[in-house]
């Protein structure tokens, strides 16, 4: 009985302790963010992030006097009645980011990860899992409820990226992502500002794995193709969505490549054999399609100009690889006409591009050249920006043209795309012309800016000539020309009139100027120094932003009268008698021969 009463009472006390014993609180949202962002992921550096992880983890083991021995590993495990601290849980937090940052590493390799490295990466990721649901489990009985709510999220997360990574069972990794952003989208409602802020930006970030999943699952309409639209948002969490998405990209791309033989271009088709060929010619088509599509228009551009580095990128790989063909096709001259066809082809394809991004940028530029004031802290462009744009275009439209007309029997089309960017040529002349008037102008050379605007309205008024004899005009271009038409002679009359304006104030300046001139010549501000007004509390160095010359001490220092030696006449010299020196001076010794002839 007595046994009975002593077990009870420690069943009690046990119970007591646990209802007493504190609940710890972290957010896990924004210590990962923090983290994340201070120690590499900022710029996708994963090997610094572990890195960082790992020494983290050495100094909360330090710390908490939890280390696994000296010599010989002693594993210690972490359980329920280890967590006395807050610590213990920053511990299997940073060991699941250790072990997930190690598998993003391999993820994102150069080369993509080989079958080691995946079985490897595999691994690390249900370290991850093991790390991350240990957690969610102490942090159930050790935090508290918000603490305890974001911890399920963290490991429904990352067992959500083991499945998506596996391939397989994507209904359990739609279950687990679809856990995670219910639960972040409640904790977004409540709290800081700022841990609301990353609540939804966690949400945003699951989104596309979400949709990735529905559409690997059936439950989605979503097309392949339509599948590059959805990671637009930036973050770790959809780092390896977006390397998953660009490997089934690239299979559907070889997929529909497979059925692409030629490559059309001005009448000419060239076949393609190689298949990376086709793959980086495809991929540039695709992208071109999106750039001059229906809804091109609503596209900003920054979007616009990561499109065209895209593109630049795969013409490039193409042309890489053509020009491997060409190396190992030997004495096949069949073969090296239609590779040196097909080189020709995507390098004027890629110079269209060139052309077309740079007028993207040059538009960007007028648009910050017409701000007469900076609102937004933005720089406004200058003229001579605008002048080095159109040098590029006109370098650019000068070589496509050289690099069509160059053969010698061309065909009509041809002959009318060389003809084409003749005209942009020129167009591109009379713009250079019109800005470099601007700077001119700007400069106060009047004349200068005269004649450069007249000759640029000559140049626009020419092309505008033989725009309107070609069989199909370019309706853009002829609206520009006639808008820089018109911006030329309303200029020339402006520099015309500031200059006769100018030229009537210059004998009233100087009449002001010669009567305002005196003898003595301007009056200098006494400055005094720091020496000369220490009974002052003022600066000798200026205000901060001026550039007004510090007035600590003179230098170089001016002249000052330096006393010389006195000049001592030594008149007492002649009138000394001086003792006779004869007997202390030693006498020269004669010899016997010295004697006799002396």
């Amino acid at each position: 009985m007595a046994r009975g009463n002593e077990v009870s009472s420690m069943e009690v006390d046990e119970g007591k302790t646990a209802a007493n014993s504190p609940k710890f609180s972290i957010n896990v949202l924004q210590l990962l963010k923090s983290a994340q962002m201070q120690h590499g992921l900022r710029h996708r550096d994963y090997t610094r992030y572990r890195r960082y992880c790992t020494a983290r983890l050495r100094r909360l083991y330090k710390s908490l006097k939890f280390t696994h021995g000296r010599g010989k590993y002693v594993k210690k495990a972490i359980t329920e009645s280890t967590v006395t601290e807050v610590r213990f849980l920053h511990i299997l937090l940073y060991m699941s980011e250790r072990a997930w940052s190690h598998a993003m590493e391999k993820r994102h390799l150069p080369d993509g990860p080989n079958s080691r490295q995946r079985i490897y990466l595999l691994g690390r990721l249900r370290k991850a899992v093991k790390w991350a649901a240990l957690f969610a489990q102490l942090c159930a009985t050790k935090g508290d409820s918000r603490s305890s709510l974001e911890a399920e999220a963290y490991a429904s997360y990352m067992k959500g990226t083991l499945l998506f990574e596996q391939d397989q069972n994507w209904k359990t990794a739609l279950m687990n992502f679809r856990k995670a952003r219910d639960v972040y989208e409640e904790l977004g409602k409540y709290g800081s500002i700022e841990n609301q802020v990353l609540c939804r930006e966690r949400v945003e970030e699951l989104e596309p794995s979400i949709r990735y999943c529905l559409h690997k699952v059936g439950e989605s309409d979503l097309q392949t193709s339509e599948l590059m639209d959805i990671g637009e948002v930036e973050g770790p969490a959809l780092d390896l969505f977006k390397a998953k998405l660009e490997a089934v990209m690239a299979e559907a791309r070889s997929q529909q490549a497979a059925s692409m033989t030629e490559f059309y271009w001005l009448g000419h088709r060239f076949p393609i054999n190689n298949a990376k060929t086709r793959v980086s010619i495809l991929k540039a088509q695709e992208l071109e399609k999106d750039l001059h599509g229906p809804a091109a228009d609503a596209l900003p551009a920054e979007k616009k100009l990561s499109m065209f580095d895209k593109i630049f990128s795969a013409y490039h790989e193409a042309r890489a690889c053509i020009r491997s063909d060409l190396a190992s096709a030997g004495n096949a001259d069949n073969v090296k006409i239609d590779l040196n066809g097909l080189d020709k082809a995507v390098s004027a394809s890629l110079g269209q591009r060139t052309i077309e991004r740079n007028q993207l940028l040059i538009s960007i530029a007028k648009t910050k050249f017409t701000k007469q004031r900076d609102e937004k802290g933005e720089k406004i462009t200058k003229p001579e920006e605008l002048v080095r744009l159109y040098d590029l275009q006109i370098q650019n439209s000068t070589d496509l043209y050289d690099l069509v007309s160059s053969q010698r029997n061309m065909n009509q089309e041809e002959d009318s795309f060389s003809k084409e960017y003749e005209l942009k040529g020129l167009a591109f002349r009379a713009e250079r012309c019109f800005f470099l008037a601007k700077s001119y102008s700007f400069a106060g050379k009047r004349a200068e800016a005269y004649a450069l605007f007249r000759h640029a309205g000559n140049l626009a008024d020419e092309v505008l000539k033989k725009l309107q004899v070609a069989t199909n005009p370019d309706q853009a271009l002829i609206k520009d020309l006639k808008i820089l038409s018109d911006n030329c002679r309303s200029n020339c009359c402006i520099e015309h009139a500031t200059g006769i304006m100018e030229e009537e104030k210059i004998p009233e300046k100087l009449s002001k100027g010669v009567s305002t001139m005196s003898l003595a010549g301007p009056e200098k501000k006494e400055e005094k120094y720091l020496l000369e007004k220490l009974d002052l509390y003022e600066s000798a160095i200026g205000e901060a932003g001026t550039k007004s010359v510090p007035c600590i001490e003179r230098f170089p220092p001016p002249f000052q009268a330096v006393p010389c030696n006195p000049i001592v006449l030594d008149i007492a010299y002649s009138s000394i008698e001086f003792p006779s020196l004869e007997n202390r001076m030693k006498k020269d010794k004669k010899g016997i021969f010295s004697r006799l002839w002396g």
